[in-house]
């Protein structure tokens, strides 16, 4: 029993240690990586080699699947050239499984020692990352020494010997188990690492440690499936895909483990290294006969998963795609796109105001007050989306850009919730008592509006873009729209003064209403703040300033 246990911990090290490793590096590199994907994709060739690179670096294919699918989600990449990667980054993690099967145990006091120190030295910067990914390498190594030793301990029990040589029966039921496996420890280089330290022990034969290393690679496809299944169509088509290279690759290799073993086997004498050949083998295989067949496979999966009909503005979240989680600088920037998909929420609803302002219609007033309940929704689900995405895998600009978006969202909300307030004022102080604004109140009205607008769509450009200038351009906007907002309730008392009648019977609705897009338009003008602290271009008392007088 203790040797049973000892050989379930050095497992669960080894999948930990991975974990680690994946995690470092997606939080150390997860941006370039991004990028890399992106600009290599303009062939399939180049594609493939991007994947090779992304998935060596990230040791893990599901990772790199969910980034693509993220790119392919976007509209970012075409769905043939993401295919491509996905077969480079399955011949990457089995480059990886050869690397990891060497005797590199000597490797694993070092790794842990300087990763240590680094962590607990530098913990929330990169060199601190670094240093994570460096304990998780070191333990993957002390793992996979010790599955051999608890491996080779248990080997010598005649009831263990007895139940591995019932595995020798059924190939289909091997790579079952070792899909299981796979999906189990969200890991398929854990899975073939694990199979290979088993079968160089001697723990199970080189036969059945075939049969779970094609159904470890089947694993990780369906794993990817599994991982995007709540993602919009556009992410799932990638999984989806690459499964089917998978699904190819264990219809080929299967009969060919036989001839592996019979052939190979003379000039590899070690089994931990034949088996994780064997890995190499199947991706390499799979990535040479199904590098011709992207655009077939990609047709067949757009047939199966159509893609989804444009939603309405304002519908739902479009978005937040649930499998990007996993690396949290893209989850940072799916959450801005949803951020600006809920600014034009708020951009609708501006406009439809100034249209009942008009107009006097109580419908679209109606209509736009529903919108509000759009605009609230949307802030919900970017703010739990948001919280999912862990602060300590974001670098320090990362982190601000998290703060950031929180912060426009809540403004979005709030501005929201003041045009249904005015809407509210404007049914019950104008539309239903049949008055009108003067002709005068009315054009500053207008120009006020126009200017808000002009400000929404800058405060857009300024939260997508980080422009300096354009946020130093805000600011003058919001001390403009200040004066404008004081002269325009002065003319209005000198109408008042004057007795206009129209300027009388909706004084208090007139005063409110430059009031409140007064309101919303600090609102907009508060994303440039932090935009302007970062690049030192607003010092602190000229901040408490404008706060105070906005």
């Amino acid at each position: 029993m203790k040797h049973l246990l000892n050989l379930l911990a050095a497992v669960s090290l080894l999948i930990w240690g991975t974990h680690l490793v994946r995690t470092g590096i997606l939080r150390v590199f997860g941006a370039n990586l991004r990028q890399l994907i992106a600009h290599s994709v303009s062939n399939r060739f180049t594609a493939v080699l991007s994947g090779i690179g992304v998935t060596a670096v990230v040791q893990s294919s599901t990772a790199t699947a969910l980034i693509v699918s993220s790119f392919v989600g976007q509209g970012l990449v075409g769905l043939p050239a993401a295919l491509a990667v996905m077969l480079g980054a399955d011949v990457g993690t089995s480059v990886m499984a050869v690397v990891f099967s060497m005797d590199l145990s000597w490797l694993s006091p070092l790794f842990i020692f300087a990763g240590v120190v680094l962590f607990i030295s530098r913990k929330d910067t990169a060199v601190g990352r670094v240093g994570r990914v460096l304990i998780g390498l070191g333990l993957m190594l002390l793992a996979l020494r010790l599955i051999t030793e608890s491996t080779t301990v248990l080997t010598q029990s005649p009831t263990v010997r007895t139940l591995l040589g019932a595995l020798t029966s059924d190939l289909l039921l091997e790579i079952f188990t070792g899909a299981i496996l796979a999906i189990v420890a969200y890991s398929s280089l854990a899975t073939v690492l694990l199979t290979a330290a088993l079968a160089g022990s001697g723990g199970i034969p080189p036969d059945v440690a075939l049969g779970l290393v094609l159904g470890a690679n089947l694993g990780s496809g369906v794993l990817a499936v599994l991982t995007t299944m709540k993602a919009n169509v556009q992410t799932r088509q990638v999984p989806l895909g690459n499964l089917f290279f998978k699904i190819i690759g264990v219809i080929i290799m299967t009969p060919l483990t036989g001839l592996w073993l019979q052939h190979v086997r003379p000039y590899v004498p070690e089994i931990a290294a034949l088996v994780v050949l064997f890995h190499l083998a199947f991706n390499v295989v799979v990535g040479i006969i199904c590098i011709g067949l992207t655009g077939t496979v990609a047709r067949v999966v757009q047939r199966l998963l159509p893609k989804e009909k444009a939603q309405a503005a304002g519908t739902r979240p479009q978005h937040l795609d649930p499998s990007a989680l996993a690396t949290p600088s893209l989850a940072i920037s799916c959450a801005a796109r949803e951020a600006l998909h809920q600014a034009d929420v708020v951009e609708s609803m501006l406009l439809g105001l100034h249209k009942v302002i008009r107009t006097d219609d109580l419908q679209l007033a109606q209509d736009l007050r529903k919108l509000d309940d759009e605009v609230d929704g949307l802030y919900s689900a970017i703010k739990y989306y948001m919280t999912k995405i862990s602060r300590e895998a974001l670098d320090e600009r990362e982190g601000r850009r998290w703060a950031d978006i929180i912060s426009f969202t809540i403004n979005m909300e709030q501005i929201g919730d003041i045009i249904e307030r005015v809407l509210i004022d404007i049914e019950d102080k104008k539309i239903k008592k049949g008055r009108q604004f003067s002709e005068a109140g009315m054009e500053e009205i207008n120009e006020l509006h126009a200017r808000l607008i002009d400000n929404l769509r800058l405060a857009m450009s300024v939260f997508l873009n980080g422009s300096v200038r354009d946020a130093q351009k805000l600011l003058e906007e919001k001390a403009r729209f200040r004066d404008l907002e004081h002269a325009y309730s002065a003319t209005h008392l000198a109408r008042l003064s004057d007795n206009t009648v129209q300027s009388i019977e909706t004084s208090s609705l007139h005063i409110d209403l430059i009031s409140e897009l007064k309101r919303i338009n600090s609102l907009l003008c508060s994303v440039a703040y932090p935009i302007l602290e970062s690049a030192g271009a607003l010092a602190p008392s000229r901040l408490k300033t404008m706060v105070d007088q906005g």
